[in-house]
């Protein structure tokens, strides 16, 4: 059978074996009036007063947003948002703030794809980052020690304004919501205390679950102490269309969000599968190796201890360069030596939550990339197999594991959720 895989920008299409179950969101239908139903979000949100009451002429507006590395419609979800504010307060009080959290500032033409020609050149645009202490101002220290830091220009604002996309998240269950101040606009010390080894290693930090989650429930902590204004959150389907408008008080919205989310992303099985295909939900999800241990996560849900996952990454800007993943990986040599070396008692380095991660998948299992971006040699420095034909190498991985193997496809990653029935 022919499936086409989210792929980079354009997918890939490719040819699998007829037994191979196909496991993709449940349908959800985009919005026949996007703009529309965000502005009647804003006047009539969740838990919370309409905006325009919010607001005041002489006060100072930031609305933090997603990066690069998020497939956040903010060219779309923004212009709707800004015009409602600018009914009360003027533009030159409007400051936009990427929230990075460790990831590198993005460039003009990257903050355009994001944003729109338009927004870029008309507004203030500030990127977050987790290391400048003077642009950080401290909050407190949530129950479980770690002391909660966020931007400046956020804190000292009149009105706070959070934006996100609403998917599941590999390690803090959902994306959107309190993400958008831990890790998004947070210190480097609280990030890293955030995504540390014991918590990552708690069965609770994974897809789906944000209630006793060791790692969302610090997030939510976090996003009290800094005290958001709005929540503007959204779904989307597959075609990247809003499926729904989720805006009001942070907890409630995002609430009512993952709700839906979760209706339509997560899917059972009645039982695993020896291989497993799947994919980054293409581009920008899959611009580079590191966003990809997502995809690869979302497969060893429901593969099969021994078995393979075979991967289809575009990674059009490699490991990446910067960063630490590549580093620790690399230094580290073997599975094993990651989880050593990261699981050592204070130890502290940037990305070593997706090392720790990487190394679990592949306690499990197999992993074979198929990527135009990474050649061979760098695919192997990182531990993986690496195939230049993804159709043969899912058929050599069927032939390994016997007549009776069962396979599965995800061809859009994690925008599909499987577990265990």
């Amino acid at each position: 059978m022919l499936v086409k895989l989210a792929y980079g920008e354009k997918g890939l299409t490719v040819d699998l074996p007829d037994c191979a179950q196909v496991l993709r969101p449940r349908e959800w239908s985009g919005l026949a009036d996007e703009a529309g139903a965000i502005e009647a979000s804003l006047a009539d949100p969740i838990g919370g007063r309409p905006l325009a009451e919010l607001l005041r002429p002489e006060q100072r507006v930031v609305l933090v947003f997603s990066d690069i590395t998020r497939p956040m419609p903010s060219e779309r979800v923004l212009p709707p948002l800004l015009r409602t504010i600018e009914r009360v307060v003027p533009r030159e009080r409007i400051t936009l703030l990427n929230g990075l959290g460790t990831h590198r500032l993005n460039t003009r033409d990257e903050l355009v794809q994001m944003l729109g020609e338009e927004i870029v050149s008309g507004y203030r645009i500030e990127q977050h980052d987790a290391r400048d202490e003077a642009n950080l101002v401290a909050l407190g220290r949530t129950r479980a020690g770690g002391v909660v830091q966020v931007n400046r220009s956020y804190q000292e604002a009149d009105v706070r304004i959070l934006t996100g996309l609403i998917e599941p998240h590999f390690f803090a269950g959902f994306s959107g919501g309190p993400k958008a101040v831990l890790p998004g606009i947070a210190g480097i010390a609280c990030i890293m205390d955030n995504h540390g080894f014991a918590r990552l290693r708690d069965p609770h930090a994974t897809w789906g679950r944000t209630h006793g989650n060791p790692v969302w429930e610090e997030m939510r902590e976090a996003a009290a102490m800094a005290a958001p204004t709005l929540l503007v959150n959204i779904t989307v389907n597959r075609e990247r269309a809003i499926t729904g408008v989720y805006a009001g008080h942070w907890r409630d919205a995002h609430a009512r969000g993952v709700e839906a989310a979760r209706r339509h992303a997560m899917v059972a099985v009645d039982a695993p599968y020896d291989v497993v295909v799947s994919t980054n939900s293409g581009f920008p999800l899959d611009l580079n190796l590191y966003q990809s241990v997502k995809g690869m996560s979302c497969a060893a849900q429901i593969v099969k201890p021994g078995g393979t996952i075979v991967m289809a990454t575009e990674c059009r800007y490699g490991v990446p360069a910067d960063g630490a993943y590549g580093r620790l990986v690399r230094e580290a040599g073997s599975i094993e030596a990651i989880l050593r070396t990261v699981g050592q008692p204070g130890f502290c380095c940037q990305d070593q939550w997706q090392a720790q991660i990487q190394a679990r998948i592949m306690q499990k299992a197999r992993v074979v990339v198929y990527s135009e971006g990474l050649d061979a040699e760098t695919l192997e420095e990182m531990l993986f197999e690496s195939c230049d034909n993804l159709s043969a190498a899912v058929r050599e991985a069927m032939d390994r594991h016997g007549p009776e193997a069962r396979l599965c496809v995800l061809p859009e990653g994690p925008q599909t959720i499987p577990y265990l029935a």
